[in-house]
């Protein structure tokens, strides 16, 4: 049996359980080198998604760690990296889990058409998806194009369970040089944010068990109804950890299964919500468009405003737009990194729609500030939002961001969570606002709360006139 070594490139698979590709790498019976590559696709990464890479990969070495094992870290462009790897360590093996945006698989093809040219072993396992985008088609033979009929496709498809954890990871007689993870200062461009929203990380595969385990036990049960409600801690939270592959859509789905199973009435629901993150990819793969121009092509002639420097896209992105829904969403995006889904289609339809800003002003601004960004549903949410991608309701919906904080707000309870400005004993949430943001925006909770920029039914009569004015 040889005993070279197999490289495994970990990306977006920070985990150690259902992991195909550590699985089959330890399974081979030869020593195993865990790998991380800062690579132009790390150092593209907005300012939070960075930031949390670094806390991801920091705790990931540590569980490794704990299995007498380590990450290794390098800088470079990743051939030059593996090919280097391999030469210092005899490795004859490299194994990856799959990406799916169009730069990872233009990547990923060159490398291992090289690999495998060197006589290098190549291999690129599953794990990131349930469903590998192109097995999933319509009678036709097309990809589909819409939600409902992907979900009716393969909601009965068989998922395959998760794999355990290895009981070892079998380390080679002598490990490769390694960079100090605190050299690459993936953290820098959080600047003090970095203070203010790590408290609310839930870092690495132990926690996002644990986070799941939760979910199942206390929440999913009446999901279908606090899923909407931001107030309330009635979501799963796991696209934090979704995101790097803490924990894998597998487990989440079987753990989903079980509960269906037990009668818990929001099962369903947190199983559409996983296909429908799948459904995300399923279009990135197919129509890679998707993340650079409007999915629908008829929307090129759209005259949105793309210029960032106008005082209503300043007011947007500093959560001042004076409607309090879209305030209080923007603000706990910059505390927690993350924002209630309900809040992401609420301040996406006012960029988009009252104020007629392109989608892409929001999509660069989210991948700047969200630690749990993902870009295929980054993208396909600021499109659906927009009305420029696959939704099948009419493009003319505006959502109301009033009416729906009326409805999912009542008591205002999330506005008081979020927004300081005019109240005599703030939250600390709300407070810490002010700690998280850039110090250049120059403001404090003893400002004024400011009048809207465009009152909710100003924006939606000014969106349907614009949309009454072009041909779709």
């Amino acid at each position: 049996m040889s005993v070279s070594p197999v490289l495994v490139w970990f990306r977006r698979d920070l985990r150690l359980s259902d992991h195909p590709a550590l699985h089959a790498a330890c399974d081979s019976g030869r020593p195993v080198i865990p790998v991380f590559i800062h690579d132009d696709s790390v150092a593209s990464l907005g300012a939070a998604p960075k930031w949390r890479l670094g806390l991801g990969l920091e705790c990931f070495d540590a569980a490794l760690r704990e299995k007498g094992s380590r990450l290794v870290l390098r800088r470079g462009d990743a051939l030059e990296v593996l090919q280097d790897l391999i030469d210092q360590t005899g490795a004859e093996a490299v194994y990856w889990s799959r990406l799916y945006d169009p730069e990872a698989i233009k990547r990923d093809t060159a490398i291992k058409s090289a690999l495998k040219e060197a006589g290098v072993e190549a291999k690129s396992f599953g794990g990131h998806l349930m469903f590998e985008p192109w097995t999933v088609e319509t009678k036709t033979g097309g990809f589909y194009k819409v939600y409902t009929p992907f979900w009716n496709m393969v909601k009965s498809r068989a998922v395959e369970a998760p794999l355990s954890a290895p009981s070892e990871i079998p380390a080679p007689e002598s490990w490769p040089g390694s960079d100090d993870l605190d050299d690459w200062h993936l953290g820098a461009a959080m600047d003090r944010g970095a203070a203010v929203v790590r408290p609310h990380v839930r870092l690495g595969e132990k926690a996002a068990q644990s986070r799941l385990g939760a979910f199942m036990a206390q929440i999913v049960a009446g999901y279908d109804e606090t899923r909407d409600l931001p107030a309330v801690d009635g979501t799963s939270g796991l696209s934090e950890n979704l995101s790097l592959g803490e924990i894998s859509p597998h487990q989440c789905w079987h753990a989903g299964l079980r509960a269906r199973e037990e009668g818990k009435a929001g099962a369903e629901t947190f199983l559409k919500e996983l296909v429908w993150r799948e459904f995300a990819y399923h279009l990135m793969h197919h129509t890679p468009q998707l993340l650079t121009g409007n999915w629908k092509e008829d929307w090129d002639a759209f005259p949105w405003n793309q210029d960032e420097r106008l005082a209503e896209v300043r007011r947007w992105k500093q959560g001042r737009t004076g409607i309090q829904f879209v305030d209080a969403a923007m603000r706990e995006m910059y505390v927690t990194g993350r924002m209630h889904n309900r809040g992401r289609m609420i301040v996406a339809s006012y960029l988009t729609k009252h104020l007629l800003c392109h989608w892409k002003i929001g999509l660069q601004w989210f991948e700047d500030c969200l630690i749990d960004w993902d870009p295929a549903s980054n993208a396909m949410g600021w499109q659906w939002s927009a009305g420029s991608g696959p939704d099948a309701t009419p493009y003319f919906r505006v959502f109301n961001p009033v009416t729906q904080l009326d409805k999912f707000d009542k008591d205002r309870a999330y506005v008081r969570r979020w927004i300081a400005e005019g109240r005599k004993s703030p939250s600390e949430t709300a407070l810490a606002y002010f700690d998280a943001v850039p110090r250049s925006w120059g403001l404090s909770p003893e400002d004024s709360y400011p009048e809207p920029v465009v009152a909710a039914d100003e924006g939606r009569q000014r969106a349907l006139a614009a949309y009454e004015n072009r041909e779709f």
